[in-house]
């Protein structure tokens, strides 16, 4: 018998399949591919969402396709003690393939998120991806651990980076303590000094720090993805402290004010606000303020109007920011309010952030 995070997904799936008419769905992005096995991974190049075998789901079996590259692998290592059977073919053979996935489905009603094998698989409905949404106990446990990792990761980076290194080499240090704990580095954006305020998708350059970086990475554990932005500075800010009391205010505003039951368009509504009661009112243009997050860095990225509903035990990364500075962590949202689960160290330096008489911890710059 199925238990736990497992029972919980099929049930999910199930439900899923009789509202679509569908007997099963076939999974191979790395996202579902993560969901449907407990956290399992299928990716090789880290440039793609498209992972390197699939999983055959129904409401009560899952069976692992792949190639013969990869079978060994997924059966000896991926998803051992899983359960899930691996069924292999040929790589070089793609009818030899075709006729193996085709045997499998054996003419049930299946929807595939990807059909690379041109096989005419009907499309998996856009609102698959909402079954990912809120997180079972088994996925918040993991979560923390992820986040717990990612966390230590970039202040781990940020104490090693020395004054005059290159954004490149602090990005390397970045990815180099995010593997060393166990994590997958998805984005790693670095800036320094003027391009911090210049651009708000920093990717890293030769140029060398003089007085602050900026650090951000998008780690994956597990199949979840923890968001986290750091500073560091090597001499006082004093005269960022204006700004970063702002950017710390109006994280409060958004984190504070998302809760189940209220709609990404409402809270983006209250993150507006919060950008004009602390004179920045249009910088919400210039950059996305983030959403929510689990499976994908962005599972919804908020706009305006965003009609989706705020789902219990659901993650969140917003990312609210001016020039020169940036608020980003991964929270949880429950009914008892939100827990920030990339939470820094004791030893970093925080400051509060102010929303409507409550007040949120907010990460502050790191003075080398």
């Amino acid at each position: 018998m199925v238990k736990g995070e497992i029972a919980v997904k099929l049930n999910r799936l199930s439900d899923f399949c009789d509202r679509h008419g569908l007997d099963g769905v076939l999974l191979q992005h790395r996202a579902n591919f993560a969901w449907i096995t407990g956290g399992r991974d299928n990716h090789i190049a880290n440039n793609t969402p498209e992972g390197v075998a699939a999983i055959l789901a129904t409401p009560d079996s899952r069976i692992c396709l792949a190639n013969a590259i990869e079978s060994p692998r997924m059966e000896g290592e991926e998803l051992a003690g899983t359960g899930v059977p691996v069924v292999s073919f040929p790589w070089w053979d793609f009818r030899a393939a075709s006729i193996k996935v085709i045997e499998m489905i054996a003419g049930r009603k299946i929807a595939a998120d990807m059909d690379p094998l041109g096989i005419g698989l009907r499309r998996l409905p856009n609102d698959f991806s909402e079954l990912r949404w809120s997180l079972t106990a088994e996925e918040i446990a993991r979560y923390r651990d992820g986040a717990r990792r990612v966390s230590a990761a970039i202040e781990q980076a940020s104490n090693a980076i020395d004054y005059g290194d290159s954004e490149l080499e602090i990005a390397g240090l970045l990815d180099y303590f995010v593997h060393t704990l166990g994590c997958n580095p998805l984005v790693t954006l670095i800036a320094s000094d003027d391009r911090i305020g210049r651009f708000r998708h920093p990717i890293p350059t030769e140029k060398k720090v003089e007085h602050y970086v900026m650090l951000v990475t998008c780690g994956e554990f597990g199949g979840l993805i923890s968001s986290a932005t750091r500073f560091v500075s090597f001499r006082p800010m004093v005269e960022m402290e204006s700004r970063q009391q702002a950017i710390a205010n109006i994280d409060a505003a958004v984190n504070l004010s998302t809760r189940p039951g209220r709609a990404l368009g409402e809270i983006f509504h209250d993150l507006q606000q919060a950008y004009a009661d602390n004179g920045y009112p249009d910088q919400w243009r210039f950059h996305h303020q983030g959403g929510s997050t689990g499976y994908a860095p962005r599972e919804v990225i908020a706009v305006p109007d965003s009609p989706a509903i705020v789902r219990d035990n659901q993650a969140f990364a917003w990312n609210p920011s001016i020039p020169g500075a940036k608020s980003e962590d991964t929270i949880l949202c429950g009914a008892d309010g939100i827990s920030v689960l990339t939470t820094a160290s004791e030893d970093w330096p925080m400051l509060s952030g102010h929303f409507k008489g409550e007040e949120l911890q907010r990460p502050s710059i790191l003075v080398r």
